[in-house]
C-alpha cells in the first residue's frame, strides 16, 4: 500500500468515527438501562469509542454489511468486554442464574410446555416471591441479554425471524441463529413482547412497563426469565 493510500484510509476511518460518535452514546445509554448504578456511562462510552475505532479500521464495505450495523456489533462487544472485566457480581448471583436455567429446563422437559413461575420456584425449592427476587438480582447484577447468547440484537428483527423459517444452509452459525430465532418466536407471549420492545423497538424498562401496565421491576423480571428460558432451550448449542 502506498503512503497516499494509507493516508486516505486513515482519513476515511477518522471520518467514520466522527460520524458515528452518537451511535456509541446511544448504545451505552441502552445498556445502562439494565446495569447497576456502579457502572458509569462515561466508562461505557470510552470502551465503545475503542470498539468504534477498531470497526473503522477493519470495516470492509465490499462484504455487504452497512458500517453502522458492523460498528454497532463491535461497539457493543467492546462495552460488554469492559463490563465483564470489572465483574461486580457475587458468586451467589451466578449460582442462582444457573439454578434458574436448570430448573426451567427440567420443568419444560417434564411438562412438554412453557414452565410457569410457580413450577420453577417449586423445582428450586423456594417461594415464588424469592424466585422473582432472584430474577431481579440476576437482571440488575449482571448483563443478561441477547448478546450473551453469541448474537447481535438484530436477531429479533422481522427479517431474522423470516429467515429462521427458511431451509437450513448447513452452516453451523446460521443454524444456531435460525434455531434461536425460532425459540424467541416460541416464547410465552409476554416474554416475547418484552424482548421485542426492548431490543427491536428500543424502549427502556419503564416505557415497556407503561405498555404492559406493570412495574419497571416486573418488566426486569420478565426479561430475565425470558433470557433464562432461552438459555435452557438452547443448552444443546451453548454447552
Amino acid at each position: 500500500m502506498s503512503k497516499s493510500q494509507a493516508y486516505s484510509n486513515q482519513r476515511d476511518a477518522h471520518q467514520l468515527v466522527e460520524e458515528h460518535g452518537l451511535l456509541v452514546r446511544r448504545i451505552a445509554q441502552h445498556l445502562m438501562a439494565r446495569l447497576p448504578p456502579s457502572v458509569q456511562l462515561e466508562d461505557l462510552i470510552q470502551a465503545g469509542m475503542i470498539g468504534l475505532l477498531e470497526a473503522a479500521r477493519n470495516f470492509d464495505g465490499s462484504k455487504g454489511a452497512s458500517f453502522e450495523t458492523y460498528a454497532g456489533i463491535r461497539i457493543r462487544g467492546a462495552m460488554l468486554d469492559e463490563i465483564r472485566r470489572g465483574d461486580w457480581v457475587p458468586r451467589s448471583v451466578h449460582k442462582n442464574s444457573r439454578r434458574i436455567t436448570e430448573a426451567i429446563e427440567a420443568v419444560e422437559k417434564e411438562q412438554s410446555r412453557d414452565a410457569r413461575d410457580k413450577e420453577i420456584a417449586e423445582k428450586m425449592g423456594i417461594a415464588v416471591d424469592d424466585y422473582h427476587t432472584m430474577l431481579s438480582d440476576v437482571s440488575s447484577g449482571r448483563l443478561l441479554g441477547i448478546e450473551d447468547l453469541g448474537v447481535s440484537e438484530d436477531i429479533l428483527s422481522n427479517e431474522a425471524q423470516r429467515k429462521a423459517n427458511q431451509p437450513l444452509e448447513g452452516v453451523e452459525a446460521n443454524q444456531f441463529q435460525q434455531v434461536l430465532a425460532q425459540q424467541i418466536a416460541a416464547l410465552p407471549e409476554r416474554e416475547a413482547l418484552v424482548l421485542s420492545l426492548y431490543y427491536d423497538e428500543e424502549l427502556n424498562l419503564r416505557e415497556i412497563g407503561e405498555v404492559l401496565s406493570v412495574s419497571e421491576s416486573r418488566v426486569s423480571q420478565i426479561h430475565s426469565q425470558a433470557m433464562h428460558r432461552l438459555r435452557a432451550r438452547m443448552q444443546d448449542w451453548l454447552g
